[in-house]
Order: structure tokens, then C-alpha cells, then sequence
């Protein structure tokens, strides 16, 4: 078992490796999101009042926070998502499903540059999408009927 600065260097590898690999990794992270929830391009236009791409980049920025911090501040981030999702849920229309497809889309892009014979980081990103999907579990909770949407795109 890992130690948590031996987690926190393994992240910093990774996101240091994605970021010289991609660049800003959000528009690597929004067509994997498009790809997998092609309405969710509308509501992005809609809320972004002209502004899609900004709004794009705040929500990958939120995302990496949450993947960056669940591991060492997993009630912060708890906090983070359980205010966030009902709001985006109830107010934006925005599905749980939507919501967490794009951080599993982000996951997934920068999972990608992880080299396949680096199984401590690639233990640790299944560490970090578990805790993920565990909070995710828990916000459907504060949802009608534990959000149906959860799968529609």
C-alpha cells in the first residue's frame, strides 16, 4: 500500500506527463465528454452565454480539483460535490450522469498518457475513480428517484 506522498508524486507525474503530452488537456477532455453525451454540447452553449469554451475550461478546472484532492481531502471534496450536483441537477438541468461524465471523461484523457507498464499510477487513477464514484453514489442520494438521467446523454 502506498503512502499518501507517494500518491501525491504518482499524481503529479501524471498530470505533469498530460500535460506535456496534450497541453491544456480540456479540449482532449471535452470531445471524449461530446463523444459519450452528445446533448451535453447544448446545455454547454446554452449556459455558456457565448462563452462555451471559458465555461468548458472552469468545468475541467473543477474536475481536475476534485480528481487532484479526493484522495487527501476526501470531506472537502464530498462538500464540493454534494452542494454542486443538486444545483446543476435541479437548477441548470444538468444531469448526475452528465456531471460525472465529464469527470470520468477527464480521467480518462489523462489515464491515456499513463504508460501501461506503470501499474503504481495506474492503481492509483483506479483509486482515484473509485473514491470518485463513491462520492458520485452518494449525491444520487439527494436526487429524485436517485437521478434516472443518470445513463441518458
Amino acid at each position: 500500500m502506498m503512502d499518501p506522498a507517494e500518491k501525491l508524486a504518482l499524481l503529479d507525474n501524471s498530470l505533469m506527463r498530460a500535460a506535456e503530452a496534450l497541453g491544456d488537456v480540456t479540449p482532449h477532455a471535452m470531445a471524449r465528454y461530446y463523444a459519450r453525451y452528445p446533448d451535453a454540447a447544448a446545455s454547454f452553449e446554452h449556459h455558456g452565454l457565448g462563452k462555451t469554451a471559458a465555461l468548458e475550461g472552469e468545468m475541467v478546472e473543477n474536475c481536475l480539483y476534485c480528481l487532484m484532492h479526493c484522495l487527501d481531502r476526501r470531506a472537502e471534496i464530498e462538500i464540493l460535490l454534494e452542494s454542486s450536483v443538486p444545483h446543476h441537477h435541479f437548477t441548470l438541468d444538468v444531469s448526475l450522469g452528465w456531471y460525472q461524465g465529464l469527470v470520468d471523461a477527464t480521467i480518462d484523457v489523462i489515464v491515456a498518457t499513463v504508460p501501461a507498464d506503470a501499474g503504481d499510477e495506474q492503481l492509483l487513477w483506479q483509486e482515484i475513480r473509485e473514491r470518485l464514484d463513491a462520492i458520485f453514489d452518494g449525491c444520487r442520494t439527494l436526487l429524485p428517484d436517485g437521478d434516472p438521467a443518470m445513463s441518458a446523454s
